[in-house]
């Protein structure tokens, strides 16, 4: 498998695992020119915006570390836009969410940011 075929595949394992946990999805792999978010999904009243990371194993680090500083800032931005675009007001409760998936592991890091 490629990147995309991998990432598309995990993203596929985290939306159901969210959807599990009670989260609706909303979009998948939502693009615009700020960036792109791998799922947006409501939890309750709250808009998620998250971001799922793959790692095999633990060679290259836990997949958390992935979503640095850069990388949150373009979600929030891509977000942002959404809210916009979706004119969602800035009072819409929202949060960002990390699903980290370290070989068989799923992880789910609530308001990671």
């Amino acid at each position: 498998m490629n990147k995309r075929e991998t990432g598309s595949r995990f993203e596929e394992i985290a939306a159901d695992y969210l959807q599990h946990a009670g989260y609706e999805i909303l979009e998948r792999n939502y693009r615009d020119r700020s960036g792109e978010i791998d799922l947006i999904a409501k939890d309750g009243s709250y808009y998620v915006f998250v971001e799922v990371k793959y790692r095999e194993n633990a060679n290259m680090g836990d997949p958390a570390e992935a979503v640095d500083a850069r990388k949150q800032l373009k979600i929030r931005n891509t977000a942002r836009r959404y809210l916009y675009r979706n004119r969602l007001g800035e009072s819409v409760p929202c949060r960002f969410d990390v699903v980290a998936i370290l070989g068989q592991e799923i992880r789910l890091i609530s308001d990671a940011f």
